[in-house]
């Protein structure tokens, strides 16, 4: 008796050379070559503390030997010129942290309390986003110290010379950071919707469906 079983075909697995494995795990490996960039970043990062150390304490030393003659002025631009040290560090803490966790590598912070809220959905757009709105607060500080030393010019009786132009150009690149700030929001707001949009489509509810549910309840076993 003939036997007319037929044998299924063995599945053929599709095998990288060695040599492409290799140049792939070295390509992604040279991500590491970005440390040191960051770890560069963390130095910067003291020696802004360092910096403002030296204006909080010039700020203390001018209160303490002239107390009597205390320049509201002058106190306000120096604290504006902490918060600018300030906000130029949070900036670099963006980087840092959010950098090294999209190009470089994941830091696993599950569960630590510290973990900062935006760490868990951070992405490049996200992460220019908010550096966006970090410079233009930036910009924001250096824009008001302007107008009170420019109040004060006015107010001592000075010429004020090429002064204004100078105020002009920095609004102007105010203005120019806030609407690539805008842009980016836009630009982040419409890849989400288009996303979105994605996996609602008919084919990638199909996809994300198990075969199971697929079938029609009558047809089912």
């Amino acid at each position: 008796m003939t036997d007319h079983t037929v044998t299924p075909p063995r599945p053929t697995t599709k095998r990288n050379p060695a040599g492409i494995n290799t140049m792939s795990y070295l390509i992604f490996a040279s991500r590491w070559i970005q440390a040191p960039l960051y770890l560069g970043l963390i130095i910067a990062q003291i020696v802004y503390v360092y910096v403002f150390g030296v204006e909080l304490w010039h700020l203390i030393q001018h209160v303490i030997t002239d107390g009597s003659h205390i320049d509201s002025n002058l106190i306000m631009l120096s604290v504006l010129g902490l918060i600018d040290v300030v906000m130029v560090a949070n900036l670099l803490i963006m980087v840092i942290i959010g950098g090294y966790e999209i190009f470089v590598s994941r830091m696993r912070l599950d569960g630590h309390p510290d973990e900062p809220d935006w760490l868990s959905h951070v992405n490049a757009n996200m992460l220019k986003l908010k550096l966006a709105v970090a410079i233009i607060s930036i910009s924001s500080i250096h824009l008001l110290k302007t107008f009170i030393e420019i109040g004060k010019l006015s107010t001592d009786g000075r010429g004020l010379g090429d002064t204004e132009s100078a105020i002009l150009w920095q609004v102007l690149i105010h203005l120019a950071f806030i609407v690539s700030a805008i842009a980016l929001a836009v630009i982040d707001k419409m890849q989400h919707s288009y996303q979105a949009a994605l996996s609602h489509s008919p084919e990638a509810v199909a996809l994300n469906t198990p075969a199971d549910a697929r079938i029609p309840a009558e047809n089912r076993g």
